[in-house]
């Protein structure tokens, strides 16, 4: 097991008509900018109802985070946020928004250009306070330091980290998922399964709790996944995927365990690059990445085909690795994600071409090992 630090910082409030709750957690001195989409949240009543409860505090709106929060819309919070002498953020909707939130929290206090933060690691030494109320499983940015964040005008998606963006609180209640469309349910199921298999699925550190973990969160979801798509407004199995989408990338089953994290980075540029949904670009990569990986992944791989997908142990373990894979793939498709740039009229070449360059010339190695270099990127994407 490697040495590890953790903190979590994040106050959660979990469960049926927790909304009201929010009052209690801003001072009513504090000068609040509500951050928020394309405004379903006025469509499912949210909105109201943090309206509501937030009645005797001075709240400012700030509509319009894009499902892959863009840089430029982000910049026009900021200054609202220096105009307005904001100092609380209150991101309410899903985990876009709150990623939004974070950027204009650090880019608030930041001395320079803002997009250094993401390109350059810049250090953020402040940060405006925020708290959140999530209506999205997907992301786990709900109780993580971390965000991601696009650029139109260079067609990049660039994610940071930073523990002055810890939410201080977020408040999750599972009923504000009923109204979501199944797309987006879908989309969440994904990012929270490929969240919990890039710190499961890598190299063994000899980590076995938090194998356990993993693998158990993997099971949960995929039962509570079927649920929910049969009956969107069934509470318990919201609740639990809900639930499985914010220890999905809290960071607590992952501690002192190896992380990959490059199929991720491949899906940030397919999306930035043909507007492909994140729980689309993951269903697409993990796999291929998986085979092409499948040496060094092997022993997770093949424990998974049997805790998970119920394989006969005493099989090979190459052959257990392949059952993963295979089944893996199958959950995907079987709740609706195809797995194909083709299904979205990508041609592989072009994104094999364009991608591997990209990380040529930022000299972008990945996986756990480092050593997934720009090449084997365009041969994975050739087999996507």
């Amino acid at each position: 097991m490697l040495n590890f630090e953790f903190q979590a910082p994040t106050k959660v409030i979990f469960g049926r008509n927790t909304i009201q709750k929010v009052k209690d957690e801003i001072p009513k001195d504090k000068k609040i900018l509500m951050t928020y989409g394309s405004g379903s949240i006025r469509k499912n009543g949210v909105y109201k109802k943090v309206m509501e409860a937030l009645k005797d505090h001075t709240v400012l709106e700030f509509a319009g985070i894009e499902p892959n929060p863009k840089f430029e819309t982000l910049m026009k919070a900021v200054e609202i946020v220096k105009n307005e002498n904001i100092d609380f953020l209150l991101a309410v909707g899903g985990g876009s928004t709150l990623d939004g939130t974070k950027f204009i929290a650090a880019a608030s206090k930041f001395e320079g250009d803002p997009w250094d933060i993401l390109t350059k690691g810049a250090e953020i030494k402040d940060a405006i306070p925020l708290g959140d109320i999530i209506t999205l499983p997907a992301t786990g940015s709900e109780m993580n330091p971390g965000a991601v964040i696009s650029r139109l005008s260079t067609d990049e998606k660039f994610a940071f980290m930073s523990p002055l963006v810890y939410p201080r609180f977020s408040i999750i209640d599972p009923e504000t998922t009923y109204s979501l469309p199944e797309k987006q349910t879908v989309n969440g199921i994904v990012d929270t399964f490929v969240h919990t298999m890039e710190q499961y699925a890598t190299y063994d550190a000899n980590t076995p709790l938090q194998d356990e973990w993993m693998l158990g969160l993997i099971k949960t979801l995929m039962v509570e996944a079927k649920k929910v798509l049969k009956n969107p407004n069934d509470y318990e199995a919201r609740a639990n995927v809900f639930w499985c989408a914010t220890c999905g990338l809290n960071y607590w089953m992952s501690l002192g365990c190896v992380q990959d994290w490059s199929t991720h980075m491949i899906g940030h540029e397919l999306t930035a690059l043909y507007g492909i949904d994140h729980g689309e670009s993951l269903a697409i990569v993990l796999p291929r990445v998986w085979k092409n990986r499948k040496n060094e992944k092997m022993r997770k791989l093949a424990k998974m085909a049997v805790e998970v997908f119920g394989a006969n142990e005493f099989l090979p373990k190459n052959i257990l690795a392949d059952i993963t894979i295979k089944k893996t793939k199958k959950f995907f498709e079987s709740i609706g994600r195809r797995t194909k740039l083709a299904d979205y009229g990508i041609d592989k070449e072009d994104a094999a071409k364009k991608i591997s360059q990209r990380f040529k010339k930022r000299g972008t190695v990945l996986g756990e090992r480092q050593t997934i270099t720009p090449d084997e990127v365009y041969e994975i994407l050739m087999h996507c």
